[in-house]
């Protein structure tokens, strides 16, 4: 059976660098960054002080007062980048079959706001302090839902939750879902907004963190030998994936295809990579394998790049032990480096910023980079954006658990 082309034909974005599409990108290829001093919360006696938070983000501008009082703020921030990306795609679910249109967009945390202030209220007010929609707001899954019900796609609808690589988890499923025939338009990204007090601390607690709070604009310093831990992210990425055909009938704009997915695990440690960077490797090759793309012909690597010290040495080893002796020949970068880690949304922007560089020619740069590391010997496209056409690139997702996601895309020749 003839395996069916997925095309990319709608993008949708709220981020620290900007909450349209274009404002993301424009900062991304100019190396802006989006991190600095926590406002979200009172962070005076944290011990860690700044992230790259959304900021001038309206949720009254794509939702109603009832929505946003039953929604936790990453659910709004995941129906804003939707609707961004339905408008971007051009596509009405009301035109077509809403069973064939699915969502799935994942979250590594999802509502940790409510969590905290659910509980909060528990603890103040004993057991009639918790209020009646805690759970539904505060469930991994719900911005799925919330998504669904929004534009009435009645298709495939759950959330992969797989820590960091749930956003890209969440594409990957979606590129499967067409191919099988089960439907022929996915929503699919993700969403997240763990920038509180409760992440803050526990993730700094683990020593996950950077602790630069004298200098938090050049905390996330990807692959450089001087990073000591990445910085907590938030935002919605969502693509519009959809069947080529369907595409072409309906007369759409092709961005890019999604030409291949894979997914492994390492099987190691909680938290974290295996060190050997096989099973990472191994979910690029399956990637490239699914896609028919040959290792020599990927130009670009979206990395994971989340600016620890052992998760960039050992990325850095499995695109080695995959690309051989072209992976000297390979531009590399890290987004994180502008925009923080949005754990279960970074799969999802990422890609958005794989698709825009196929499409425009600009690879983004990773920012703050100023020491060489020898164990991280890679081209990472330092602090400067690179204008280089590239045919077919990789976007990797990392995710706490050992859990590897590639995506491999190629770029459109024209439109469908």
């Amino acid at each position: 059976m003839k395996t069916r082309r997925v095309a990319v034909t709608g993008l949708g974005v709220v981020s620290p660098l900007g909450s349209r599409l274009s404002d993301y990108w424009r900062a991304l290829s100019e190396g802006e960054n989006g991190i600095g001093p926590i406002t979200h919360f009172d962070a005076t006696e944290h011990s860690v002080r700044f992230a790259g938070e959304v900021s001038g983000f309206d949720p009254s501008d794509w939702m109603d007062r009832k929505e946003i009082r039953r929604s936790d703020r990453y659910a709004c921030y995941a129906i804003a980048a939707t609707l961004q990306a339905q408008a971007d795609a051009g596509i009405e679910v009301a035109d077509f079959d809403p069973f064939r249109i699915g969502v799935i967009i994942g979250s590594g945390i999802g509502g940790i706001e409510t969590f905290e202030t659910q509980f909060s209220r528990l603890m103040k007010r004993g057991p009639s302090g918790a209020g009646p929609l805690a759970i539904p707001m505060m469930i991994a899954n719900m911005a799925s839902g919330q998504v669904a019900i929004r534009i009435g796609a009645r298709g495939i609808n759950y959330a992969p939750v797989s820590a960091c690589a749930s956003g890209a988890h969440a594409v990957g499923e979606g590129l499967r879902a067409i191919r099988r025939g089960e439907c022929d338009v996915v929503f699919a990204g993700g969403a997240e907004a763990a920038v509180s007090t409760f992440a803050v601390s526990s993730f700094a607690k683990m020593g996950a963190l950077s602790r630069r709070n004298d200098d938090p604009e050049s905390a996330s310093r990807p692959f450089d030998a001087t990073r000591d831990g990445f910085v907590l992210g938030e935002g919605a990425g969502v693509l519009v994936l959809e069947d080529w055909e369907h595409a072409r009938a309906r007369g759409a704009p092709v961005l890019a295809e999604l030409a291949g997915y894979g997914a492994t695990a390492d099987a190691y440690h909680i938290t974290m990579p295996d060190p050997r960077g096989d099973a990472a490797a191994r979910a690029i090759e399956r990637a490239l394998e699914d896609a028919g793309v040959e290792p020599s012909e990927v130009g670009y690597v979206n990395a994971h790049g989340t600016s620890t010290p052992l998760n960039d040495k050992t990325e850095t080893a499995a695109l080695r032990a995959v690309f051989g002796g072209h992976a000297d020949r390979l531009l590399v970068s890290s987004n994180k480096s502008m925009t923080g880690h949005l754990l279960g949304a970074a799969g999802g922007l990422e890609a958005i910023a794989t698709v825009q560089t196929l499409r425009t020619g600009i690879v983004p740069p990773t920012i703050n980079y100023r020491t060489a590391d020898p164990e991280c010997d890679l081209d990472y496209v330092p602090n400067v954006a690179r204008s280089v056409q590239i045919g077919a690139a990789i976007s990797n997702s990392l995710g706490f658990g050992g859990h590897n996601v590639a995506l491999a895309f190629r770029r459109n020749g024209g439109d469908a």
